[in-house]
Parts: C-alpha cells; sequence; structure tokens
C-alpha cells in the first residue's frame, strides 16, 4: 500500500458570484444568524468581508465566541482563505477576545492560504506571551504539512526544551511527516518515544500508526493496535477509529473484515452528516448501493439540514458505482433546492458522463445547465475538453477549452491542467491556422507560462503557413527561450537563412 497523504490538497472550483451581487443580495437578508449567510457562499474568490461589515453596519452584535465558531467550521469544511478572512476580520474587530488560541489558529490558516514564509513571519511578530504552544505547535503543523523533515524536529526539539512539547497534537504531527516523507518505520518509533515522554497517544495517534501498518501490508499489526487501543481506559474509541480501520480492510481486499468494522463505525457514529458522508463513501468503495442508500435516507431523516458537502459525497458515491440514473434524479433533487448554485456538484456528474465516454452527453448537460441563466466556471468547461481529448476530439476540446478560457477573468485563481493544454497545443500546431494558433496562445496570458511549448506551437502554424517567423523568434530571444534541436528541424532551412 502507498502511503496515506494526511494533508490533501482540496480541489475548490465554485459557482462565482461577485462582491457587488454578494452586497446586494445580502444588505435585505432576513436573517439573523451570521453564520447562515456564509455559509452558503463557498467560492474563495469571493470575499466574506462585506458580509461581516454588513452584518455590523446593521447593529447586531459583534461575538468573539461565535466568529471562533465559524472559522472552526470553515476549517473542517476546508474552506481555509475563508476562515482566514473572518479571524482576520476578528482581530480588528474584536481585539479583547483574540487569543493565542486564535493567534494559533490564525497562524495555522496564513501558512495554507499565503505560504510558508509568510507564516514564519507571523509568528515571529508575535508578542512574546502569545507565543505559547499553541502557536509553537502550530507553526510545526506548517512544517509538517510542507514536509520539511529537518525543520520539524529543530522546532520540535526547541518545544522540548520549552517545555511546550507535553501534548499528543504534537507528536502526532512527528508522525505524519514520516507517513508523508515514507519514513513509516519511524512512526511506530514516535509512539513509543510518547509513551516514554508520559505523553498519552489518543485515537488519532492510534489511527496514524494503524494506516502505517497498513502501507507496509502489515495488517497483523493494525489489529495489534486496535487491541491495544481497546484496552485503553483512558480512551473512548470512536467512530473514526472503526472507519479507519474498516477503510484499511477495504483496500486490502477483505470485504468481511471490512463489513464488521463498518457496522461498528456506525454505533459509535454522532449520527451526524459528516458520519454518514463517512460510511457512505466507504460503503460506495465496497460497491454496495442499498447501504449506500439506506444511508442517505437516514442522513436526510436525521441532519437538520443538507449542504453541497453532503450532495458531493452521495454524486460521488453512485457515479463511482454506475449509477447515473440515480445520480440525475438526485442531481435535480440538490438544484430544486440550493441557495447558491455550486458547479462542484453538477461537476461530479460531468466527470463520471467523460469517465465512460459520454463525453456527448456530459456536453449537452452543461449547455442546458448554462441555457438556464447558470453561468459556468472554467473547470467545467475543462472537465469536457479533456473528455473530448480522451476520444480523440481534438477540434470539440480545442472549442471547449476555448469556452472555458473565454471565462478566465472572472476566475482569475483557475489555472487549466498542464496535460490537457499540451495536447490541444500539438494538435493545434499541426492543425490550427495562424488566426487561431495566436488567438488560443493569447488567451492562455496569465493562465499558462510562457514557455518552449507555446513557441513551438506558435512555429509549427507559422512554418506550415509560410508565414515570417523572424518576429516569433525575437520573442522567445527576448524571453530566454532558447530554440531546441526540435524547434531547429521545424524550422529546417529558414534558421539557416536567418
Amino acid at each position: 500500500m502507498a502511503p496515506i497523504r494526511f494533508f490533501a490538497i482540496f480541489n475548490r472550483t465554485q459557482s462565482l458570484i461577485s462582491n457587488a451581487v454578494l452586497k446586494t443580495r445580502y444588505s435585505s437578508s432576513a436573517s439573523n444568524n451570521l453564520f447562515s449567510r456564509i455559509s452558503p457562499l463557498g467560492d474563495p474568490g469571493i470575499s466574506l468581508v462585506p458580509v461581516l461589515d454588513k452584518w455590523a453596519e446593521e447593529g447586531a452584535k459583534v461575538k468573539g465566541f461565535e466568529l471562533q465558531k465559524i472559522v472552526k467550521v470553515l476549517r473542517a469544511r476546508r474552506r481555509y482563505r475563508h476562515a482566514l478572512e473572518v479571524s482576520e476580520w476578528m482581530t480588528g474587530k474584536v481585539v479583547s477576545s483574540f487569543s493565542p488560541a486564535d493567534c494559533a489558529v490564525q497562524l495555522d490558516l496564513i501558512g495554507r492560504v499565503r505560504g510558508l514564509e509568510t507564516a514564519e513571519s507571523y509568528f515571529q511578530n508575535l508578542d512574546d506571551q502569545a507565543k505559547t504552544d499553541k502557536t509553537y505547535g502550530a507553526l510545526l503543523n506548517c512544517y509538517v504539512r510542507e514536509g520539511l523533515v529537518d525543520k520539524s524536529l529543530n522546532h520540535m526539539q526547541k518545544m522540548k526544551e520549552l517545555g511546550f512539547a507535553f501534548s499528543s497534537l504534537n507528536y502526532n504531527g512527528l508522525m505524519c511527516l514520516y507517513t508523508n516523507t515514507g519514513q513509516l518505520e519511524k512512526v511506530l518509533d514516535v509512539l513509543s518515544e510518547m509513551k516514554e515522554n508520559g505523553v498519552s497517544p489518543d485515537n488519532f495517534s492510534y489511527r496514524i500508526c494503524m494506516n502505517a501498518c497498513a502501507a507496509r501490508s502489515d495488517l497483523s499489526g493494525v489489529e495489534k493496535i486496535l487491541k491495544e487501543i481497546e484496552n485503553q481506559p483512558h480512551i473512548s474509541l470512536d467512530w473514526m477509529t472503526y472507519s479507519t480501520v474498516a477503510n484499511i480492510y477495504i483496500k486490502a481486499g477483505v470485504k468481511e473484515r471490512a463489513l464488521v468494522y463498518l457496522k461498528k463505525c456506525e454505533e459509535k457514529g454522532n449520527k451526524d452528516a459528516l458520519g454518514y458522508n463517512h460510511l457512505i463513501s466507504l460503503y460506495a468503495s465496497l460497491g454496495n448501493k442499498d447501504e449506500i442508500m439506506r444511508l442517505w435516507g437516514l442522513a436526510k431523516a436525521k441532519c437538520k439540514k443538507l449542504v453541497n458537502r453532503d450532495y458531493l459525497t452521495m454524486l460521488g458515491s453512485l457515479v463511482k458505482l454506475g449509477e447515473f440514473e440515480e445520480t440525475e434524479k438526485l442531481l435535480q433533487e440538490w438544484e430544486s433546492s440550493c441557495q447558491i448554485y455550486d458547479f462542484r456538484v453538477p461537476n461530479v456528474l460531468l466527470i463520471g458522463y467523460c469517465q465512460k465516454g459520454l463525453v456527448e452527453k456530459a456536453e449537452e448537460m452543461l449547455r442546458d445547465i448554462v441555457k438556464k441563466q447558470k453561468t459556468a466556471i472554467p473547470n467545467s468547461w475543462s472537465i469536457i475538453a479533456a473528455g473530448y481529448v480522451d476520444k480523440q476530439n481534438m477540434e470539440k476540446a480545442f472549442q471547449c477549452m476555448k469556452e472555458a478560457l473565454t471565462l478566465q477573468t472572472d476566475n482569475k485563481g483557475w489555472r487549466p491542467k498542464p496535460e490537457l493544454i499540451s495536447s490541444i497545443l500539438s494538435w493545434l500546431g499541426d492543425n490550427g491556422d495562424v488566426e487561431e494558433v495566436e488567438a488560443f496562445v493569447c488567451s492562455l496570458e496569465n493562465k499558462v507560462p510562457k514557455n518552449r511549448e507555446l513557441y513551438r506551437t506558435l512555429v509549427k502554424a507559422y512554418v506550415r503557413c509560410g508565414k515570417q517567423v523572424d518576429g516569433l523568434l525575437g520573442s522567445m530571444k527576448a524571453d530566454q527561450i532558447d530554440v531546441d534541436e526540435e524547434m531547429k528541424t521545424i524550422l529546417g532551412s529558414r534558421l539557416q537563412e536567418g
């Protein structure tokens, strides 16, 4: 088994709404709950500051504990940019209630959103009283997330010297570090060190160790650790631990053992949407539609409100099983109730269609959505373009990618996949006329760095159509891009004449 990644990058592509529209929409909101205004706005390109400012302008009391709870929920949903906005807005508006724990949360968010150097600078500029075990631990987490072994170990040593390495959280970070860097044999060594230093492992500590054993195909080690947990009087086995064991057996192909732990997972569960999402995903991996539908029914009955994340999980599970008719019905159900059209949701079905070779159906579906006055996001069109590339229909792939790029000004953070662009450029160089090649390359500005591949496409089109390449070669030189052997072959005698 491959090592488990604990800090995966969450691909966030959601519907676009301008801040001006946002202010108008929520200025007349009857809601008296701040989170109910923030929760539907999933697009990371939308700033939450206007919503927060409007809330304060309306005379609503700004409560520090409420903002802390919102930050916590946004982090749990991996909406890190929004969580940071709320945290920083809180810093300016509710200074008195901003604690070292809040600083630690903000530091972690800065590392995720703005990078390690900015996080380090933030830490260095903290007052001495704010440099506690929590903020030190948050910086350690940043180092771990970046996979920086030496920095992590040195920082942990400093924490030990300061008496700050007394929680399982910090040791768990080191376990994640060794897991993510493929040093699986050292994970259990950290567990032993914890015990020697009088630090009690928690459920997460044991879950990391079980995953490390599983990655080394040591299922007996997994069972040994599970028995150890069950014999710890200070630990209450939670549903996530049983979920971890079930997932390990699913990946190992031991279905019977997986089902045993899935039942235990459900028995221990909090019966909330997150728990149901986990179970639905795991049963989807087993191909068990009956259990998926049963759990979805329970989720709808017992949870106050299902959000986009829940529909994403269910749609993805149905697509995995090839249940497209059920998926289409569920998408219609979501469309009839959603407050803001989040294109991540239909994208699940678009991807499913394309993976099954039904790219024409996927395109028809997307165009139908657009006809309903929904502004698609670039990623939706690039999904279709990739589907056409897989079917070797490069003309259609090119047209769909052009559709995606027409939306680029409203989606500054979006970047097309390099391999998709590479396929289209290769085809264009051999088949496109000069004008459309130039227009396409121009549309990639600020999306794809100027590189040899872009120039190679232009050179091939120029040579094929008999257009002079002198100016193009001059631009290449200005961009410090050399003419390689392949381009020399394309240019042939023209290069010698030049």
